[in-house]
């Protein structure tokens, strides 16, 4: 039994999705955010939350492509570190993705051996059909630039793997 459960975020769950995120930003694991992209992307975001309402994780998905997600920004109060707030999230999250008719998830992590654990595994060079890439490539979309690997985002990504799970 868990003593939290995981829902879908709300605008006033911004403040507290940055200060869960600041941390990793300052101990570059994450990629920072502004306020006002996570206002603009709240409905992608879910959070898990104690009873007493206390946010203590958050993971969002991100619609890449028709068939392609992002897992993103997801984070755990370090206090609820391995009492499976993470997995809680990513369970949410890829069945929010099936929902959406998405078969692929992909996640740019330091957190492999977490990531491999709910079956995600290192792209290496693996990309897309050269039709899609010249699609996605005209995206602004940062986490796009991370999957097909651009060397726009090289400097910002450095020591993290790129992972990609079948659903």
């Amino acid at each position: 039994m868990t003593d939290y459960s995981v829902r879908r975020a709300r605008t006033s769950d911004v403040p507290k999705i940055l200060a869960l995120v600041e941390p990793l930003v300052t101990r570059r694991i994450l990629l920072g955010k502004e306020r006002v992209d996570l206002y603009g992307a709240i409905q992608e975001f879910r959070v898990a939350e104690t009873s007493d309402g206390e946010v203590i994780g958050c993971g969002a998905l991100h619609v890449m492509w028709e068939d392609l997600g992002e897992l993103r920004t997801l984070a755990a109060a370090d206090e609820w570190l391995g009492r499976g707030v993470g997995h809680a999230l990513v369970d949410a999250l890829e069945r929010d993705a099936r929902e959406l008719g998405l078969s692929r998830l992909f996640c740019l992590t330091f957190e492999v051996d977490f990531f491999g654990r709910h079956g995600f595994h290192d792209m290496g060079a693996e990309s897309v059909d050269p039709e899609v890439y010249a699609e996605l490539v005209r995206s602004h979309d940062e986490g796009v630039a991370e999957f097909l690997d651009l060397a726009r985002v090289k400097q910002n990504t450095l020591g993290n793997t790129r992972m990609l799970k079948v659903l």
